[in-house]
């Protein structure tokens, strides 16, 4: 894994790479690509963070941001994506400390495609503010967000999806999906579509709610704690996420990350 202590501009190789952020200053990190790249960024301590991607016309570019952290962290991302670019960017969150993250997804091009991923799982506040916006016809943007949300757990996300005025044919679709398993947590997800164009798709599907006390109760009655049940359920929900790069080590490695942090967070 190569380190990132000070400010950077990474042209991305082909193929898998791995970084991680440790620092106490506030960095600029910048990624361009223009093949095909997955790739793995931990962050372990920063200060304010500002990441900038540009992914070229018919790049194949898939970034996992992983939250290690164990003090606030302030991000402000920016990506852009040419014609027939294709890019995924998602955020796994695990860790007992503050997030502010304010993401903002440009489909410059024609047939320019994006999908925005987060999987968090909230014990304190986290707040999130997640815009993808078509400027081109045929372009394609989805957010996708799945939160547990615990005792003391603080989540709102605002996730927009707007479309501008000439951008025929394109599609702005989301989904944002919560579960609470305590009482004393707030969940708040504001779904919002602009659209400024008539030939287009857009869709939004929200769901907040509370875990099934009857399944709670049947998983209990087989020998499982309700700490135990708790951490399935979550996993169940959140573990998707790990598998967004194409590497079994790494996801391997993810998976038994979040088992653990898992288990001890719905111990607590």
């Amino acid at each position: 894994m190569t380190p990132i202590h000070v400010n950077m501009d990474i042209a991305l190789q082909p193929g898998y790479s791995a970084y991680e952020i440790d620092s106490d200053r506030d960095l600029q990190i910048t990624f361009r690509g223009s093949e095909q790249s997955d790739v793995f960024v931990s962050v372990k301590k920063c200060g304010a963070l500002r990441i900038r991607t540009y992914a070229a016309a018919g790049a194949k570019i898939s970034y996992l941001f992983w939250n290690n952290t164990d003090q606030k962290l302030s991000v402000d991302e920016s990506h852009e994506v040419m014609g027939n670019g294709d890019l995924t960017v998602a955020y796994g969150e695990c860790n007992q400390a503050e997030t502010d993250r304010n993401v903002y997804v440009a489909l410059r091009q024609n047939h320019a495609r994006a999908l925005l991923s987060s999987a968090t799982l909230v014990n304190c506040r986290k707040n999130y503010n997640m815009q993808v916006v078509n400027y081109a016809p045929d372009t394609y943007g989805d957010i996708k967000n799945y939160a547990v949300v615990l005792e003391k757990g603080n989540l709102m996300i605002d996730a927009i999806g707007k479309i501008v005025k000439g951008a025929h044919g394109a599609q702005s679709h989301q989904t944002s999906r919560a579960l609470a398993f305590a009482q004393g947590q707030r969940a708040e997800i504001l779904p919002e579509l602009l659209i400024d164009e008539d030939d287009v798709q857009a869709s939004h599907a929200l769901s907040m709610g509370t875990v099934d006390e009857d399944q709670m109760y049947y998983m209990m009655s087989r020998g499982l704690s309700r700490s135990q049940c708790t951490s399935l359920i979550s996993s169940g929900y959140l573990m998707p996420i790990a598998r967004t790069l194409d590497n079994p080590q790494l996801q391997e490695m993810l998976a038994k990350e979040m088992e653990r942090k898992m288990n001890a967070l719905c111990s607590m």
